[in-house]
């Protein structure tokens, strides 16, 4: 990563959604060219350690943000995942657990194809739920996970170990609220 610090451009917001807790808001990345650079380089440099990448998946809505940047750096295709019912054509599922109850991403079922090396990227890395659903779609169509990449990590809530087995990388960690 180059000189810039990216942690100088995550804002805290304290007691959102909710009381207690401390949002990591990364729209002062998004709005400012050389962070938003930096990022995108970066978390394709990572990624470029795995070798060739095919896509890059994200789930909705802020994976969104840097997933598709991030593919055009490493010259790979973008694929959404989405909430049930937002894609028009024929999709696999897959469930995840919240802290209270579940919820589901869905993926066009010709989305990946088989033997593709896909890179599962998403701007945060918490309880893990997201990204193992997003693994578990990319294998579910015959795609190899090469690993999943953050901008963030808030490592006290231990979401690497939901995703034992694969690698890891996220660009910042935080290690307490």
């Amino acid at each position: 990563m180059s000189a810039l610090d990216l942690r100088d451009y995550v804002r805290d917001i304290p007691d959102f959604p909710k009381p207690g807790i401390v949002f990591k808001d990364i729209t002062p990345v998004m709005a400012d060219a050389a962070a938003f650079d930096a990022a995108v380089v970066a978390l394709a440099d990572q990624a470029r350690t795995h070798g060739r990448v095919d896509v890059v998946i994200a789930a909705e809505a802020r994976g969104f943000l840097l997933g598709p940047a991030v593919a055009r750096e490493l010259g790979a295709g973008f694929v959404l995942a989405r909430k049930p019912g937002k894609l028009p054509w024929s999709t696999v599922r897959a469930e995840y657990l919240l802290e209270y109850g579940t919820d589901a991403l869905e993926l066009h079922s010709d989305a990946i194809t088989q033997g593709a090396r896909v890179l599962v990227h998403d701007d945060l890395l918490a309880t893990g739920g997201t990204a193992r659903a997003l693994c578990s779609l990319v294998e579910q169509l015959g795609g190899t996970v090469l690993g999943c990449s953050f901008l963030i990590e808030l490592a006290f809530l231990s979401g690497r170990s939901a995703l034992d087995g694969y690698d890891v990388h996220a660009l910042l960690e935080y290690d307490a609220e």
